[in-house]
């Protein structure tokens, strides 16, 4: 029998949730019932596919023995052997339904996206590369129906980013680009380069779930706040007023800067919402600290630390290295068309925590060594 995870504990859990169903106050929390709700109808019928594949592995063992018993009747051997593919696509395909609904899910997949996206080694082409990786970002945004909402910019000499920070909005945004998180490297001619060499720079990508005050307080006594005029392209109405602000988080040393708007209320506003979402990743880092080694062996750790991708222009490529994807489609993928990228890291990450809820080892797909890309 191909047997599955112990369904004990989800059983338990469900005449947890049955039991607060049955309380005479259980509805005067409108939201809390319909979370409950939620997960209760979603247990039951992970508990009913259980039984119903283990049925259908019951079945399959029976109309083996029969398949192959010299005694029975050879129409009913016929028949049974005739049963034996369906009856195990069908408990395969349960078998996926069931370990799919026993993963834990990400609490913050749902949530809005805070993305940082700062220039690393490279100078100047760094930068550029770092404006042309945002406008990826939100070329894909406007595919998906959500919305960007600018934070902070920090710009080049040559109109690159040293800095930004945007605020993505929509349905299941963390879900789809959490992956992203890491060091991203290009492989080019930068326009600043009269000899025609090729030139290697990065990007530090960071992808941070939006904090709701609730999740993370923050005692104001805690923060150090300053106020200067903003500096940005020149001319423009936010460098008139003393607008830009910077937070100072003094427990953690973790620095926010907001000078978009000319409202310095509104770029508090901003500058708090990313220190939040800020704190909020550094605690969910700490608290997956240990599983840190056997994420790094799956797809990565996420860690902005961590080469991740190439671009490489010159040989029209895209490498992901973390599950070894090489695309040939470099023009598509700067104008946004990353769902491919996506799909496939999803997919591993998956495979990673199927292989974990069964005890299995998985082992991805690298992608090309250092000396080779």
């Amino acid at each position: 029998m191909d047997s599955l995870p112990d369904i004990a504990p989800f059983k338990r859990r469900l005449d947890e949730l049955d039991a607060q169903m049955a309380e005479p106050a259980f509805y005067a929390n409108s939201r809390r019932a319909a979370e409950v709700m939620r997960e209760q109808q979603k247990l039951q019928r992970l508990v009913s596919d259980h039984a119903q594949h283990e049925r259908i592995e019951q079945e399959k063992i029976e109309a083996s023995e029969l398949s192959r018993d010299p005694k029975a009747d050879a129409d009913f051997r016929e028949l049974a052997m005739a049963e034996l593919p369906d009856l195990q696509r069908r408990a395969t395909a349960l078998r996926e339904t069931v370990l799919l609904a026993m993963i834990p899910p990400d609490p913050t997949d749902s949530r809005n996206t805070v993305m940082e996206i700062r220039a690393g080694t490279g100078g100047e082409e760094a930068a550029l590369f770092a404006a042309e990786l945002a406008r990826v970002y939100q070329r894909y945004a406007d595919t998906q129906g959500w919305k960007i909402q600018p934070m902070s910019t920090s710009y080049s000499e040559r109109g690159g980013f040293r800095e930004t920070i945007f605020l993505i909005s929509g349905t299941d945004v963390y879900k789809q680009l959490k992956f992203e998180s890491g060091v991203q490297r290009v492989k080019r001619v930068p326009v600043t380069e009269a000899s025609g060499r090729i030139h290697t720079s990065t990007v530090t990508v960071a992808v941070l779930p939006e904090a709701e005050e609730v999740d993370v307080v923050v005692d104001p006594q805690e923060l150090e706040i300053t106020v200067a005029r903003a500096s940005g392209p020149g001319g423009q109405g936010v460098n008139t007023t003393d607008s830009a602000v910077q937070i100072l988080h003094k427990p953690t040393g973790l620095i926010v800067t907001c000078a978009d708007e000319r409202s310095q209320i509104k770029n508090k506003a901003k500058a708090m919402t990313v220190l939040r979402s800020r704190l909020l990743q550094k605690r969910q880092d700490e608290e997956h600290a240990k599983y840190a080694a056997v994420r790094k062996n799956q797809i990565g750790s996420g860690d902005r630390s961590e080469r991740i991708r190439t671009y490489h222009f010159l040989q029209n490529r895209v490498t992901e290295h973390r599950i070894g994807l090489t695309l040939y489609s470099l023009p598509q993928i700067m104008a946004g068309d990353i769902g491919e990228i996506i799909a496939a890291l999803q997919k591993a990450d998956y495979e990673a925590k199927l292989a974990a809820l069964t005890g299995h080892t998985f082992v991805p797909n690298r992608g090309l060594a250092d000396d080779e890309d």
